[in-house]
């Protein structure tokens, strides 16, 4: 038996969010507008202290579909997500990981659905964009050590030689792209994918969970795919480039630094094997 379209789907969307009251009452009423067989919307808020708790009180007295799991304080991305994940009934058949800075529709859940048509794709991603209309590179190449030593300087030769290897190398076929990795502001996910590639590695606190758990599926023998024809809003906080100095860059250097360990490569990433592989 194939996979159901969107609207016939049993749908699970997980999101965290952490001081995030600029964006996440947007975010949770888009994700609640989305029309499928079943919806569940899941928010994990990991200790806010800003409005974000009163906003999340307020959206789910409106609506039973909507979940708040108060953590406490900041679990970082994996723990938070793994517990929903680890929670979701065995006859879902999507899961959305979703960031809180998001905005969604139906034509790009249908769009990301049609696409999991095809039992090879591990998880599937759109293209996103900002409110001003800007295209973000939501499907890139895997990271190597130049990449991030370019990306530790933004400016002139240095950032733009970051941002050309970021990009991948593989053919765009009929609106498809196979791709390291996606950036998990948005991932769409057969519930078969998680039973086969497992949970987010809880070693890492908050990036980058994405590139493990992406190359994790590519080493499952399924695709990572980026949707060129679904897009959603995307407003791209990047908490790590607004302090040179602070927890969150210390836990992306930590995590970056685990991640190359447990893959074993720091100068040429491992080659992927896909229909669009240049």
């Amino acid at each position: 038996m194939g996979r159901p379209s969107f609207k016939e789907s049993k749908t699970a969307i997980v999101i965290i969010a952490w001081n995030s009251d600029h964006f996440i009452g947007a975010c949770v009423e888009s994700a609640l507008s989305l029309r499928c067989r079943t919806l569940d919307v899941w928010v994990v808020d990991n200790g806010s202290s800003d409005s974000t708790p009163d906003i999340l009180s307020a959206l789910a007295k409106d609506d039973k579909r909507l979940h708040v799991i108060s953590a406490g304080r900041n679990l970082g991305t994996t723990v938070s997500r793994n517990l929903v994940l680890k929670q979701l009934s065995v006859d879902t058949d999507y899961i959305c990981i979703l960031d809180s800075d998001t905005v969604v529709n139906q034509s790009a859940f249908e769009c990301l659905a049609a696409v999991l048509s095809d039992s090879s794709v591990g998880v599937v991603g759109p293209t996103m964009i900002n409110s001003s209309g800007e295209t973000q590179l939501s499907g890139r190449a895997l990271p190597t050590l130049p990449i991030k030593l370019a990306k530790a300087f933004p400016f002139g030769e240095f950032a733009q030689k970051a941002a050309d290897l970021e990009i991948p190398s593989t053919s765009v076929v009929r609106g498809l792209q196979d791709v390291g990795y996606l950036l998990s502001a948005c991932w769409f996910i057969p519930r078969e994918t998680l039973e086969v590639v497992g949970f987010l590695d809880e070693k890492i606190f908050y990036a980058p969970e994405d590139v493990d758990w992406c190359l994790r599926c590519h080493e499952s023998g399924l695709r990572v795919v980026r949707c060129y024809e679904a897009y959603i809003v995307h407003e791209y906080q990047r908490l790590s480039h607004k302090k040179l100095f602070s927890k969150t860059n210390f836990e992306h250097i930590k995590g970056l630094l685990y991640y190359f360990a447990k893959h074993r490569y720091l100068i040429k990433a491992p080659e992927l094997k896909g229909p669009f592989n240049a």
